[in-house]
């Protein structure tokens, strides 16, 4: 079939390898001039298969209110005359209930665990490198209240599988040496150790020639106008350079997906949730973490990535807007150099991408009620740990063939 897949971040790209990998004629539209410059391009760089849990969960709604007025706090809403902002906002407090949170974490952590099989079997398949680390993610407990509550997440853990490992001050001190110099700062850690680190933004163009070589054309610099929709039908779909013509059409523009199907009544709940990093070179190699190191007090993931340190994190709910903070930047120089003072923050360059969240975590891979038109969107904070696994499901999906894995909960029908 000809398949035309909008959006070339991580998971537009990942789509359109699988997709040409099964034989499909595919075609990735992109309204700007490469592969992954918006919200793939400087993440925080963590591919955590064990560390993926729903931002909904229970207590959050009085956690909410207290991070309000905190000077560093890991969560900032810029309240607006927006019914999408606020149906989300209700949609994912109705989902921050023990209930809940194990059915969304468990359905997560099928996808996540899919994905880490995926990833693997693709790297060895293309032989693409990325900055890519395998020693796991250490969430970083400051406080033995902290420590005491990751016992949700560790049964979540157990009862899909996923390794796991409790540690103590100085077990975290063994899996990152250079936290010896802030011992005093720590209560423990829970380490995921299948968990990866990568170059999101390498890792996509890598493998945006590999799906070249596979006969995939990339239309970069080109605005996407509509859908081309016939009789509940997609025809293709409309561009400033004209209608392009298609069997299907794979939508996976994170944020901005709600944006283009919603004129053919699909209600997606994504919203952009905007999320901040830094980037700092390393002059101190130890005192710098050996790979993800999640700060849990400020949401904030610490990464090794080559020689550089990437510092990601906190959650901006303030619409479809992409400024900088000066005082979003001061919170994650914080928690880095408190912990590893290893980079020149002084020469950081600073960013900040929308994620597109879903109420309840789950992105949304699957079709719609026009036929031959699929969302893979959705991803949240966890694009670049889902991506390879969304791609495997999507591809099936859109061939005809039962996925590997359950897909049928991550379709939009869960929330209709």
């Amino acid at each position: 079939m000809k398949v035309i897949v909008l959006g070339a971040g991580i998971v537009g790209v990942t789509s359109a390898y699988q997709l040409a990998k099964t034989g499909h004629d595919v075609t990735v539209i992109d309204r700007q001039q490469g592969a992954a410059l918006e919200t793939s391009f400087a993440n925080a760089g963590e591919v955590s298969f064990g560390y993926c849990s729903p931002w909904a969960a229970p207590g959050i709604p009085m956690k909410a209110m207290k991070w309000l007025f905190m000077e560093h706090a890991p969560l900032i809403l810029r309240p607006k005359v927006d019914v999408a902002m606020l149906c989300w906002l209700v949609k994912m407090f109705s989902n921050c209930t023990s209930n809940r949170y194990s059915i969304n974490k468990s359905r997560m952590l099928r996808l996540a665990d899919y994905s880490r099989v995926s990833l693997a079997e693709l790297r060895a398949e293309t032989g693409i490198t990325y900055d890519e680390r395998m020693r796991g993610t250490l969430q970083l407990f400051r406080t033995q209240r902290q420590l005491d509550a990751s016992g949700k997440d560790v049964k979540a853990l157990a009862a899909d599988g996923i390794p796991y490992e409790v540690l103590d001050r100085d077990g975290c001190i063994r899996v990152e040496p250079a936290l010896k110099h802030v011992r005093d700062k720590i209560a423990g850690g829970l380490l995921t150790p299948k968990d990866e680190t990568g170059d999101c933004f390498k890792f996509t163009n890598a493998l945006a020639k590999k799906a070249e070589e596979l006969g995939v054309h990339f239309a970069y610099g080109t605005e996407i106008k509509g859908l081309d929709v016939e009789a509940g039908r997609v025809c293709g779909i409309v561009s400033d350079k004209g209608k392009l013509v298609a069997d299907a059409v794979v939508v996976a523009l994170g944020s901005y997906s709600p944006l283009l199907v919603r004129r053919f009544g699909i209600r997606l709940p994504v919203y952009p949730v905007k999320g901040y990093s830094l980037t700092i070179p390393i002059t101190d190699a130890s005192r710098a973490p050996e790979s993800t190191v999640m700060d849990e007090t400020y949401k904030i993931a610490i990464t090794r990535l080559g020689d550089r340190i990437r510092v990601g994190g906190m959650a901006e709910i303030s619409g479809y807007t992409n400024d900088l903070g000066q005082d979003r930047r001061r919170t994650l120089e914080h928690s880095v150099t408190d912990l590893f003072p290893g980079g020149d923050a002084a020469k950081a360059s600073f960013w900040s991408g929308l994620r597109p969240m879903t109420p309840d975590g789950t992105p949304v891979i699957g079709p719609t009620k026009i036929a031959g038109l699929f969302l893979n969107t959705g991803h949240g904070t966890l694009g670049w740990t889902m991506s390879s696994g969304s791609a495997r499901v999507i591809a099936d999906l859109v061939s005809g063939r039962k996925p590997e894995i359950d897909a049928t909960d991550f379709a939009i029908a869960r929330y209709t």
